[in-house]
């Protein structure tokens, strides 16, 4: 009995001695990702998208975005569901060729099947005002940091 319980504690000290594979020995921890590389590595995002943007404006002007700047209808912005807060990027009109640089400040569009809500300015210089929908291609210039 009393070797039986000898050879349990030296096992559980043995056991207890060796390194936990969380802290190897002999390497340093590599640094976290790049917001960029962890973006690009993400499956469904990706930095070119072409679907259906719609526009919108007057309801929301004058009232805080997702990213808290106040929602100029007037201004270059636009609403994605997972680009991050503050990417930029140019969206190009593909029946006309119009394009124009755009921040995404703000979520959405929460309609099925499109892929972007620009605001009234940016859908005016697209030039599909009138339609209320247009068929374009986002590419992401500048990935936000948030």
């Amino acid at each position: 009995m009393k070797t039986l319980f000898i050879c349990i504690a030296i096992l559980i000290i043995l056991i207890s001695c060796t390194p936990s594979p969380k802290f190897k020995r002999g390497g340093k921890a590599k640094p976290p990702p790049k917001k960029e590389e962890v973006l690009a590595n993400r499956p469904g995002v990706s930095d070119v998208q072409v679907g259906i943007a719609s526009y919108y404006g007057e309801e929301f002007h004058g009232k805080p975005t997702a990213s808290g700047e106040i929602f100029d209808m007037h201004k270059q912005s636009a609403a994605h569901r997972t680009y991050p807060l503050g990417t930029r990027a140019r969206v190009t009109n593909l029946q006309n060729g119009k394009s124009v640089v755009v921040k995404i400040n703000d979520r959405g569009p929460f309609v099925s099947g499109r892929i972007m809500d620009l605001s009234y300015g940016a859908a005016q210089a697209l030039g599909f005002v009138d339609q209320g929908t247009a068929r374009v291609k986002i590419e992401v210039l500048e990935w936000g940091k948030k």
